[in-house]
């Protein structure tokens, strides 16, 4: 926020808890400007989806479950609060960074009625990109109260495990197996898991997490309003390239980049503190 320095906005505590735990919940870091601008972007980018876009709902008369993503460049407001403010600045606190690059956006968009559970999962396995250290930035434009709120396994992104990703359209796994990754836990074991945090949050605060921390969301089935959020995800100076044993999530084509390149490539912008 105008006026505000990181230090407040990004304690030592909160530093240290994103360490140790993988995620935590800022609050009240975004202005209601801020939320405007970006909540006005995202209904430009339903109205004109990018071209990996996904309607998990489809031909259902369940409430609609839109994501997209790679869109930064299409709509100023992602562009300006990807790259410049406060989000940048949060993403390099946390990862404790003076430099380091955007990734990507993502939105997801679940209305009211939709069933579909967003499945226990980790970010990384579906990402073109090799890296310790990052963070992804979750951004409510809606009220987020307990019973749909984002839940993570905490302390999850130092178990130095790989999962095979799972498809969000019907939860099954991308491959039924592949060299160096293992298979995700049960649901039912990951739901009782004793270390599960829940975020209930308002449209200003931010929720960071690591990409291979384990989180998921429950439906909308029996909650009356929609629940919009758009995800900045950053990594460090020293993230490479790489590939994975099936299409990445989203489907970024290599270009010039080998595996094991750093990322200096202009889709993957550097931001450095300020």
């Amino acid at each position: 926020m105008k006026g505000t320095s990181i230090n407040e906005l990004v304690s030592a505590n909160n530093v240290a808890k994103y360490q140790t735990d993988g995620v935590v919940a800022l609050r009240n870091v975004l202005s209601q400007n801020a939320i405007s601008e970006l909540a006005d972007a995202l209904a430009q980018n339903m109205q004109s989806p990018g071209p990996w876009a996904n309607e998990y709902a489809a031909n259902s008369k369940q409430g609609r479950f839109f994501d997209d993503y790679v869109n930064w460049a299409r709509f100023d407001a992602y562009t300006t609060h990807a790259l410049a403010g406060v989000l940048p600045q949060i993403a390099l606190a946390l990862m404790q960074k003076t430099t380091g690059r955007f990734f990507h956006e993502h939105v997801l968009v679940k209305e009211a009625g939709n069933n579909q559970v967003t499945p226990w999962h980790n970010d990384e396995p579906y990402y073109s990109v090799d890296s310790q250290n990052n963070v992804s930035l979750w951004v409510p434009l809606d009220p987020i109260p307990e019973k749909i709120a984002l839940r993570a396994i905490t302390g999850s992104h130092r178990w130095g495990k790989k999962f095979i990703p799972r498809k969000f359209v019907d939860q099954s796994a991308y491959v039924e197996s592949a060299s160096d990754y293992e298979s995700l836990p049960a649901s039912a074991s990951l739901d009782a898991a004793n270390n599960i945090e829940s975020f209930a949050a308002m449209p200003g605060d931010v929720v960071a997490f690591h990409f291979r921390t384990l989180h998921s969301a429950p439906s909308t089935t029996n909650y009356d309003d929609r629940r919009r959020v758009v995800s900045f995800r950053y990594v460090d100076s020293e993230a490479t390239w790489s590939t994975r044993p099936w299409k990445t999530s989203p489907p970024l084509e290599p270009r010039a980049l080998k595996v094991g390149d750093i990322l200096n490539d202009d889709r993957f912008p550097l931001i450095k503190t300020i």
